[in-house]
């Protein structure tokens, strides 16, 4: 396997960023923080003779409860997935899947907030790998609950066959690894599929290149591969995409989709964990952000969790008559066996949404991808096969990760407090969602960073090929949209924000 081209942007300028990020929610008070499934296929190595044409795109986006579908007629030309024929050592020499064996090709999917444009395939379902040599850690066990918790009663209904095997005690995973080392080396995934997200994929790449050079950190792009969970092929179709991908020094592994896929995309950022080296630290982030600075800034204590507090009360929703939100985040504790009241800010007023654990999934972190992986996946699936009595009427799509991370969270010792404020969804990371809001709210360093990183032309010339990012970035449309805005008077909260941009003829993703 040939070795990633060693890319940088000199010619782009330093960085630098505010503090303040205005037109975020108020975070009212609170501390702001930081198998496999054999199926017997052989993995194509890098191959361009294939042509993908009427992918088909489809997703949700959280905050907003409009699906957008759209067909392209790209006849871009498809590049296999990263080799799986013999074993890939990294920088270091060492295996990452650290088994000894030919590489596990698994399959999965991204979705942040997946949005699609006509090039993402999303709507399906997942379940399908091809490799050998997977190491049973990747196969986690998921749907069982844990020790301690309660039984589960007949107002629960049936569980889903997926989710019968036995998540490992709460108590066991705590030992399971040793403690993070503070120099350690720090794996960063995100999760990239044909369309939107390959294009996104590209502008982090370039960022954490931009900043990232001193080797502590590495860049995983986890890839979904074909199954019967999506319609389409979800890999990227384009040869030159997955060349900057890697000229930018990120590693494309793949994974496989066997609980969510096209259905739920936003699944893919649980099941693409497993497709990291285990027993290794990683930070995961949604494809849509930008690293502003260095990540060595960040004080990571990678025994104690912790996500995105850039978040709004988007779950759950209290209604006249149903429980309130104690009464719903207790029932998912009890489920889970998990302790509650330690959960709780209690500088918080009782039934105000902030009182409870709540993320943003846009960034996560833990010293094992493994452990943390397959406790997120047996929760999420528990919620969605088997919910509380107290969540009837509650809808968990698109929030189920979201869900389910507080969750987890909370069982490995994390919390909302682990990170100092201001760097993460800060000065050293942005997580900007979609182009338009980023032009609308985000600092001028920002928006001079992204045309910086977007200039070469080597990145331009892929660039424009997507519409949204053609138009906002190339055609002027992104500061026509940011010339409408007050900075210092933004609306408080995001989807206000949005309607604004679409009443003016300005949202596209």
């Amino acid at each position: 396997m040939t070795q990633p081209r060693k890319s940088a942007s000199p010619d782009l300028p330093a960085h630098r960023n505010s503090t303040a990020r205005p037109g975020y929610p108020d975070r009212g008070g609170t501390k702001a923080a930081g198998s496999t499934f054999a199926s017997g296929h052989r993995v194509r190595p890098h191959a361009t003779g294939m042509h993908a044409t009427g992918i088909v795109a489809g997703t949700t986006e959280k905050g907003d409860s409009q699906v957008a579908t759209e067909g392209t007629g790209l006849g871009a030309t498809r590049a296999g997935p990263t080799e799986t024929g013999a074993t890939w050592t990294n920088a270091a020499g060492a295996d990452p899947t650290k088994t000894g064996a030919t590489r596990t090709k698994t399959t999965g999917t991204d979705a942040a907030e997946t949005d699609t444009t006509g090039m993402n395939a999303q709507a399906a379902d997942p379940d399908e790998t091809a490799a050998t040599g997977a190491p049973a850690a990747t196969t986690a066990a998921v749907g069982a609950h844990p020790a301690g918790s309660r039984p589960r009663s007949p107002a629960d209904g049936p569980r889903d066959a997926s989710a019968s095997a036995a998540l490992p005690p709460h108590t066991d995973t705590a030992a399971a690894t040793p403690p993070s080392a503070r120099n350690a080396p720090v794996n960063v995934l995100i999760v990239a599929q044909d369309g939107r997200l390959a294009f996104e994929a590209v502008l982090f790449a370039a960022s954490f290149a931009r900043f990232n050079r001193a080797g502590r950190f590495r860049l995983w792009v986890a890839e979904p591969q074909p199954g019967p969970l999506w319609p389409k092929d979800p890999r990227i179709a384009d040869a030159a995409i997955r060349d900057l991908l890697t000229g930018f020094g990120a590693r494309i592994v793949p994974f496989e989709s066997r609980h969510f896929g096209a259905t739920y995309p936003i699944g893919n950022k649980i099941e693409a964990l497993a497709a990291l080296p285990e027993g290794e630290p990683f930070v995961f982030f949604d494809t849509d952000t930008l690293i502003l600075s260095d990540l060595a800034a960040v004080p990571f204590d990678f025994d104690r969790p912790t996500a995105s507090l850039n978040c709004e009360d988007t779950w759950p929703k209290i209604t006249l008559y149903g429980p309130g939100y104690t009464e719903i985040w207790r029932a998912l504790y009890d489920q889970e066996g998990l302790d509650f009241e330690t959960s709780l800010d209690r500088g918080q007023p009782e039934g105000y949404w902030r009182r409870y654990l709540y993320f943003n999934a846009g960034f996560f972190f833990y010293r094992c991808p493994r452990l943390f992986g397959a406790r997120f996946l047996a929760t999420a699936l528990r919620i969605r096969d088997a919910p509380p009595a107290q969540l009837a009427g509650q809808a968990t799509q698109p929030w189920l990760d979201q869900i389910a991370l507080p969750l987890v969270i909370h069982g490995l010792g994390g919390g909302r407090d682990t990170l100092p404020s201001g760097l993460l969804d800060g000065t050293v990371s942005c997580h900007y969602r979609s182009l338009p809001l980023l032009y609308a709210r985000e600092a001028d360093s920002t928006v001079a960073l992204l045309e910086a990183l977007a200039a070469p032309n080597r990145v331009k010339k892929q660039l424009k090929r997507y519409a949204p990012f053609r138009h906002m970035i190339y055609h002027g449309r992104g500061h026509k949209a940011r010339a409408l805005f007050d900075r210092a008077a933004l609306p408080k909260r995001e989807k206000t924000l949005r309607n604004q941009l679409r009443k003016a003829g300005y949202w596209m993703r």
